[in-house]
């Protein structure tokens, strides 16, 4: 018998309504076990989220930590499916509207719980979503461009598959998940986004590992997140993170470090940002979340880029390269973050396209990773325009300079003259 705990919360049109903690025991059998979402704490900047909820207009630091022209200049995703099997996908979204094929989606709710209680199952293709958590993971991976927001997905031209598994009650099970999975690979995919994974860290039914080794045999790249239960230096295996070919993401804070929630183990392949992440809400809009369920989306767009750059690649190179080119704090594979904080831009340009790697090596010499710098924003200003513009202020600012300088000399001039007129007028007196 498992536990199924989740904090997430469940937020309505307009109102916001708390989920309470699950605390009763559920019955499963090995081919039920009860998958979670990790906890996460949606809020806005007045510290509730609703949904829809008001455009962040801003850049989220998650973005400005790397050079996104540089970045899209390799690749956009054009062309990738990436399957998000979550709480749904909500297409209210604009952001998310041309993202999400719906044609492809599959909604895998039952109609009662374990419980015998109803189960809200929306539409059947998967496009809508009461709880908002599959909503922000499809936004981070390939939200398109909007003009009063500076939040966008890092693969903008990559298309979502919407896989609804679960909800904030933890209706999902292994057992559907591994169906979700085979049907993802049915669909297309070429990337898959686990962000939840088994309640208590018990290996679930094996039918779940046959469908991850399934997708990867038809070279599909399966990522997944590491887990949210390593405060106070708590380490346990999760799935479908750990099993062997899933890339498993830990997140990092805005120091490249491990946030102080995230799962480690020697299963964690690299991390990403996963710490007051923005992105996209049922109905439009936008908020702030935290977890390895929002680091995850980050690499599976990097692997979405990728995919879309080097189609030949098989999931193996992929998820290698990613980890190779990683931001490192030691040499080798650190059970905290891996094998370092993605790195998208050299992911996608410290490349040698005829050799891809196959795993990724210790990089002798290593030290320190440093936090990547902060690119500031341009508001569509060229650096060929922004230097004409300081030149002019330079040139202008020099004649005014001048002017004011003989300016002040003229009437220095002047003064003097009317001193010594006024001198001589007294000698006459």
């Amino acid at each position: 018998m498992l536990k199924a705990v989740t904090s997430a919360r469940r937020v309505r049109t307009g109102t916001t309504t708390r989920t309470a903690a699950l605390a009763a025991a559920v019955a499963l059998t090995a081919a039920t076990h009860v998958l979670v979402l990790p906890p996460t704490v949606a809020r806005a900047e007045d510290g509730q989220c609703t949904f829809p909820s008001k455009p962040y207009q801003g850049r989220p630091w998650a973005l400005q930590r790397l050079n996104l022209d540089e970045l899209w200049a390799q690749s956009t995703g054009k062309g990738v499916r990436v399957a998000v099997i979550d709480t749904g996908v909500d297409v209210r979204n604009p952001q998310l509207r041309s993202a999400v094929d719906a044609s492809k989606g599959r909604n895998y709710l039952p109609a009662e719980n374990a419980k015998g209680e109803s189960v809200e199952r929306g539409d059947s293709r998967g496009t809508t979503d009461t709880v908002g958590h599959g909503t922000r993971v499809a936004g981070i991976i390939a939200a398109r461009p909007a003009g009063n927001t500076g939040f966008v997905g890092l693969a903008p031209d990559a298309v979502i598959i919407p896989m609804k598994q679960n909800n904030a009650e933890g209706d999902g099970t292994a057992a559907t998940l591994a169906r979700a999975i085979r049907d993802a690979v049915g669909a297309g995919a070429d990337v898959i986004n686990i962000s939840q994974d088994t309640a208590n860290a018990v290996e679930p039914d094996p039918r779940l590992k046959q469908a991850v080794d399934h997708a990867l045999g038809q070279e599909v790249v399966v990522v997944a997140s590491a887990g949210n239960d390593g405060l106070g230096g708590n380490v346990k295996v999760t799935y479908p993170a750990s099993y062997e070919g899933v890339l498993a993401v830990a997140a990092s804070d805005r120091n490249n470090e491990r946030a102080s929630f995230s799962q480690s183990g020697e299963f964690v392949g690299v991390a990403a940002p996963g710490v007051d992440m923005i992105s996209t809400v049922p109905g439009g809009g936008h908020c702030s979340d935290n977890g390895t369920s929002f680091s995850a989306p980050y690499v599976a767009g990097v692997a979405a880029l990728l995919k879309a750059k080097y189609p030949q690649w098989t999931a193996r190179q992929i998820v290698a390269q990613i980890e190779q080119t990683a931001e490192r704090s030691v040499a080798g594979h650190d059970r905290l973050v891996g094998w370092g904080v993605v790195d998208p831009v050299r992911a996608l340009t410290d490349v040698d396209p005829a050799h891809p790697v196959e795993s990724p090596e210790a990089r002798e010499g290593v030290t320190r990773a440093e936090a990547p710098s902060v690119t500031p924003l341009h508001f569509g200003e060229t650096p060929d325009e922004r230097n004409q513009r300081l030149g002019t202020y330079v040139t202008v600012g020099g004649l005014v300079l001048v002017a004011g300088l003989s300016g002040t000399a003229v009437a220095v001039r002047d003064a003097r003259r009317r001193r010594g007129r006024a001198g001589g007028a007294a000698g006459r007196r």
